[in-house]
C-alpha cells in the first residue's frame, strides 16, 4: 500500500508529521507532495520540511490512499482551492481511501464528498458539509472510504483508523502497542 500525504505552508506539524511517522511505523509506504511552488514547506509552527514531490507531477493511479492534514493554511485556501478538492474527488471516485484531519475535512465538505457521510472535524468545519452528519465528540470516524479526525489531539486515533482500513485491526492494534499508547 502506498499513500500520498499533502504538505502546504501552514500545515499543522503534528497532523502532518506524526501521521506520516505513524503510518511509516506501521509499514505503509507514504510520499509527501505539495501544490505550493516550492518543495520546502514551512509548517504552522515554523519547521521547514521538504516535500518529496510536486503534486502536479504525480498521478493518483500510483497511490492507494490520500491524507490531508489540517492547519491554518486550510482557512486561507479552502474557498479558492480547486487542486486539493479535485485530487480528493479523484481518489474517492476510484474507491480509494481519503483521510483528512482537523480542518482538512473542509476540502471534502466543499467538494460534496461528506454529503450523507458521518464525519468529524475541527470545531466549525461542519459549515462546509451541511449535508453530512457531524459528530464533534468523536476523535476519528471511518465512513466507507473516508476517514476524518477532529484535530491534533486525535492523531493516534486517526492513524489507527487508516491502518485498520488498509491493513486490518490487528495491524492497527500492533501500531498502538509499538508506541506504548
Amino acid at each position: 500500500m502506498k499513500g500520498l500525504l499533502l504538505l502546504h505552508h501552514g500545515c499543522e506539524d503534528v497532523e502532518a508529521l506524526a501521521t506520516r511517522g505513524l503510518l511509516k511505523r506501521s509499514g505503509l509506504d507514504i510520499d509527501t507532495a505539495t501544490f505550493e511552488d516550492t518543495l520546502e514547506i514551512k509548517t504552522s509552527f515554523g519547521l521547514r520540511v521538504k516535500s518529496d514531490a510536486f503534486a502536479k507531477d504525480l498521478s493518483s493511479d500510483d497511490y492507494d490512499f490520500l491524507v490531508i492534514p489540517g492547519g491554518p493554511y486550510v482557512a486561507r485556501n479552502v474557498d479558492e482551492d480547486t487542486e486539493i478538492k479535485a485530487l480528493a474527488t479523484d481518489f474517492t471516485e476510484q474507491g480509494k481511501l481519503v483521510a483528512a484531519i482537523c480542518a482538512g475535512p473542509r476540502f471534502l465538505g466543499q467538494a460534496g464528498l461528506l454529503d450523507g457521510k458521518t464525519y468529524t472535524a475541527f470545531t466549525g468545519s461542519d459549515k462546509d458539509a451541511p449535508k453530512g452528519h457531524y459528530h464533534p465528540e468523536k476523535k476519528a470516524i471511518t465512513d466507507g472510504s473516508l476517514i476524518t479526525a477532529r484535530g491534533a489531539g486525535a492523531v493516534y486515533e486517526f492513524a489507527y483508523h487508516i491502518v485498520a482500513y488498509l491493513k486490518g485491526d490487528d495491524a492497527a492494534d500492533e501500531l498502538l502497542e509499538s508506541i506504548l499508547h
